[in-house]
């Protein structure tokens, strides 16, 4: 399946075209600011967390994104999510909109991570996940100037103003925007609103038939679209992440069918969610079974994967890992893969150890090279 390019993706890599991106930033514009608007229905009550279902969609529907804008969206999501507390269930980034299924944590049980005499390092250490290093060395040395001044109450309010930011369904879904539009905007050279008001968000039910309803119809969407015919084969949905080997992804789909949370594998959530897809999306025809009227997965699809009980064969699970994320800038034996390591040492993070990654559905041994940095080896 392919999708429109731009043409500010046929000349550069695609690591290069996202490093605004990847880059770790200062206090976003207006985050403190935020008030809120119009009201919404959240879970305030005694559970652990609640999940809603967010749709945002671009101005007037009119303005659509290519394969790098995606990703870059789809990368904005994860990272906002991890600094902001919340968790990915599933979502799906479309041609002019995206669905998330987000899971919010209760706010001051989650912030209780923060609390006693270590508390502010591990709060300093949770914001390096968005910040640089520079921006934090520049807040510890306010801190410490207010404390010193004996303006305790008002380094107390800094540290408040941070926190707020935390476990807001609201905060989180603007943060995702804002930053995606400033980005998408210098790319494209364009000025303006590029998302149509606020998102919408409707709250779901955090476990059993609501959730699994909900995340199988977010990745759903491709097929139904007619931009897919298997939603595996969709890249920028949860379902294709999860397949690709992302563990957070596959975690989120486990939260979905009330499996333990590293269940995958161990506990069968792979092979009963793709019956799940299958199952709830086939497509349906008119009553004289001639005219498609809402599309969807075949019947006949429907079938073989139900028939399969779900179960993807090993090359079918190979090509899915290679192709989705750059898991295939080199592909081959361990020996192989960490002597392509070696001799491009210089693209990769001084950090990284070793280069071949096993791929996990591999009964033959695998190994992928990936996480390049700058550029691509030529």
């Amino acid at each position: 399946m392919k999708t429109a390019q731009t043409p500010h993706s046929q000349a550069r890599p695609l690591e290069e075209q996202l490093l605004g991106v990847n880059a770790k930033t200062g206090l976003y514009p207006g985050a403190r600011s935020w008030s809120g608007g119009r009201r919404r229905i959240l879970g305030r009550g005694p559970l652990e967390s609640y999940c809603y279902h967010v749709m945002s969609r671009t101005n007037g529907g009119e303005v659509f994104f290519d394969d790098v804008e995606k990703e870059a969206l789809r990368r904005i999501i994860w990272r906002m999510a991890e600094f902001s507390g919340i968790k990915i269930v599933t979502y799906c980034l479309m041609n002019n909109h995206f669905h998330l299924l987000a899971e919010v944590p209760h706010r001051q049980t989650w912030l209780q991570r923060f609390e006693g005499p270590t508390g502010e390092e591990k709060l300093f250490d949770h914001l390096s996940t968005l910040y640089s290093r520079a921006y934090l060395g520049l807040l510890r040395d306010e801190l410490a100037d207010l404390r010193a001044r004996g303006l305790m109450i008002l380094a107390e309010q800094r540290i408040a103003a941070l926190k707020k930011r935390f476990c807001d369904l609201s905060l989180f879904v603007k943060e995702i925007k804002e930053r995606f539009s400033r980005w998408f905007n210098k790319r494209r050279d364009r000025k303006g609103t590029l998302w149509m008001d606020r998102f919408k968000s409707i709250l779901v039910e955090g476990k059993g038939e609501p959730l699994r309803t909900m995340a199988a119809y977010i990745d759903l969407n491709p097929v139904r679209a007619g931009l897919c015919k298997d939603p595996k084969d969709y890249r920028w949905c949860g379902y294709a992440e999860a397949l690709s080997g992302s563990r957070r992804a596959q975690r989120g789909l486990c939260k979905a069918l009330s499996k333990p949370v590293d269940g995958w594998k161990s506990a069968g959530a792979a092979e009963a969610y793709r019956c799940l897809l299958h199952d709830e999306g086939r497509e349906i025809k008119d009553a004289q079974n001639e005219k498609v009227v809402r599309r969807g997965v075949s019947a006949e699809s429907a079938r073989e994967v139900l028939a399969k009980k779900g179960k993807l064969s090993v090359p079918e699970l190979l090509r899915l890992r290679v192709r989705y994320f750059s898991d295939g800038l080199v592909l081959g034996g361990k020996e192989f893969v960490e002597g392509i390591f070696e001799a491009q040492r210089e693209h990769f993070s001084p950090k990284r150890k070793r280069g071949a990654r096993r791929m996990p559905e591999s009964e033959t041994p695998f190994y992928t090279l990936r996480q390049l940095r700058r550029t691509p080896l030529g």
